[in-house]
This record gives C-alpha cells, structure tokens and sequence, in this order.
C-alpha cells in the first residue's frame, strides 16, 4: 500500500526506509536535543573532575562574542582553559581529536577577551577533557597542555 501523498510533501529515502520530511526533521531534532544532553553531561563530569583534582572552577560555559571557553579554572598558580569534548563512542575517534585548529584559535580569543576583561596576570594552560560516556561508564581523560598559542 503506498502513502498518500499530499501536495508540498517531501520524502526522504533513508536507507531501506522512506520518511515524510517533516519526520525526518522530527527525528533530527531529537538527535541534536540527545547530543546536547550529553555534551551538557560530559561538561558537568568535566568539572567535577577538576574540582576533585583541586582546581577552583572560574566559569563555565563562558562567552564573549562568538567565543566561548567550556571550562576556565584556577589551580597551581594559572588560569586553565579547558575544551571539553564528549562522545557516546569513540567510533569516529576519540573526542580529543576533534578539538581542530580553528577551535584552538577561538579558545586562545577566549582566553585572552577573559584575561583583559579581569585584568588578570596568570599564565595560561589550554586543556582539553575529553569524556567517554559508555552506558553507565564515563571515561574522563585529562590532557593538559594540549596545545600552545602560536606567536
């Protein structure tokens, strides 16, 4: 039996399966609402796994112009800058690798628009956490000094 097709009704074929557009955009939407949640899971594990390591959290999430730092903390004497980047797999690789150059770039903004905003006088640290959320195990790495800003 084939649907009735209305007039201005797109189909997507997707694989073995044919859905009406506004499914599909039905379907995205749940997709990107289920990423958000777990970057927002994996930025919380994040931070609490520094705080247990003894660094004082700053800011999260902080924001200037089209920049934004996932996590700016205190500890042994500088400011850290942490991108935090979490997956459900590490089919695609680990998430670490996906921190690119032009994400570094925005990072070293970031990091310099908070330094000049505060009036700080800290040396700078550029981290990445990257999290691993596999069912009910959370795989939290911490590579510190994951990169430098060029001169």
């Amino acid at each position: 039996m084939q649907p009735q097709i209305l007039p201005g009704t797109f189909f997507i074929e997707c694989g073995l399966k044919v859905f009406p557009f506004s499914s599909l955009l039905y379907e995205l939407n749940l997709s990107m609402a289920e990423h958000n949640d777990t970057g927002n899971k994996g930025e919380v594990l994040a931070a609490n796994y520094l705080k247990d390591k003894g660094y004082r959290i700053l800011e999260t999430n902080w924001r200037f112009r089209n920049f934004e730092a996932d996590i700016i903390a205190s500890g042994g004497g500088m400011l850290v800058v942490a991108e935090v980047k979490t997956r459900s797999s590490n089919f695609f690789g680990e998430p670490e690798t996906f921190v690119n150059r032009q994400k570094q770039r925005n990072l070293i903004k970031a990091a310099n628009a908070y330094i000049q905003q505060k009036g700080l006088d800290l040396e700078v640290r550029f981290d990445i956490i990257s999290v691993l959320m596999n069912g009910s195990v959370d795989n939290v790495k911490h590579i510190e000094a994951a990169f430098y800003p060029l001169v």
